[in-house]
């Protein structure tokens, strides 16, 4: 019986190679890129000069190249203005839309590292194997980047539709931004500082000041929530609604969001003001019949 179900991942990849492809990222991101190796993979955000994120993205180191994993927009939108200021640097970019991506879901995680010949130490979170790269998310969840000439196992569970995976990345409070909200939000707006995506200490980079501003002047005002209620149907919104006592007012808006039908529930990201009460009453705007609570993020909005 396997113990791994497989699924296909809609998210696009950048690779950054080149001589100075350490030093130009480390100006460009807000992670410390000094700290990212072969066994250690970390979030990171890529900001404007206004410091309003083009995406947020997991960022690994891989036979001797630096990727960003994320949603199509945000590498698209990334890959853009990297290229523009990677003329005045010794770097090649490229983006891969079509990456051999795939989310694996376990419930036996030695046993799907067995199936892939994949070995991790305690540490790591990064792990380069015979068919390509694997991340560690949580003691559930992988993601798997395979070589063009690797296959899955052929013990590997493959699902069609990748929506139990993403509403997993939901309930785990991991940002995707898609492209309505490119350049909208600053990083602590999405929780970037507290999945450990910020460096406080690195020095400079594109977009540093705002960032600085709002951890150290308190300028931030709204942060990312997991917000999930019972559905018998597909629903799609942009905007939640809250109420106040007898009327209802705009709350914020949901920048991912997925449908399970086994499970008939919907979940989503919404970034809201940051002192919206955890028992609040919200629904979608263009569904009002749609109910949704906030749920318990699994991480402290401090500063990591």
């Amino acid at each position: 019986m396997s113990h791994t179900r497989a699924f296909p991942l809609n998210q696009h990849l950048i690779s950054v190679s080149g001589q100075d492809q350490l030093n130009y990222l480390h100006g460009q991101l807000t992670q410390d890129l000094n700290l990212i190796n072969e066994q250690q993979f970390l979030w990171a955000g890529h900001c404007s000069p206004k410091g309003k994120l083009w995406g947020a993205f997991k960022l690994f180191k891989h036979q001797s190249k630096f990727y960003l994993l994320g949603s199509p927009a945000e590498c698209e939108a990334s890959a853009r203005e990297l290229k523009k200021y990677g003329v005045f640097a010794k770097v090649e970019i490229e983006l891969h839309q079509s990456p051999k991506l795939f989310g694996l879901l376990t419930s036996d995680f030695s046993a799907t590292c067995a199936q892939f010949e994949i070995s991790f130490s305690e540490e790591q979170n990064s792990c380069a194997f015979a068919g390509g790269v694997a991340l560690k998310l949580d003691e559930s969840r992988l993601v798997v980047l395979l070589n063009d000439d690797a296959e899955l196992p052929n013990n590997i569970i493959y699902e069609n539709d990748a929506t139990e995976f993403e509403e997993a990345a939901i309930l785990a409070g991991e940002p995707a931004l898609n492209s309505d909200y490119i350049e909208e939000f600053v990083p602590q707006m999405i929780n970037l500082q507290a999945i450990g995506g910020i460096s406080f200490k690195k020095g400079c980079y594109t977009g540093q000041e705002t960032v600085a501003r709002m951890r150290y002047l308190g300028k931030n005002k709204r942060a990312m929530y997991i917000v999930q209620g019972d559905a018998s149907q597909p629903v799609e919104d942009t905007d939640l609604e809250i109420q106040l006592e007898d009327n209802w007012r705009r709350a914020g808006k949901i920048i991912c969001q997925v449908f399970n039908a086994n499970a008939n529930t919907y979940s989503a990201l919404a970034v809201l003001p940051n002192d919206t009460q955890s028992d609040a009453t919200l629904r979608l705007k263009l569904s009002p019949e749609q109910l949704v609570s906030i749920q318990p993020l699994p991480y402290s909005l401090e500063d990591q």
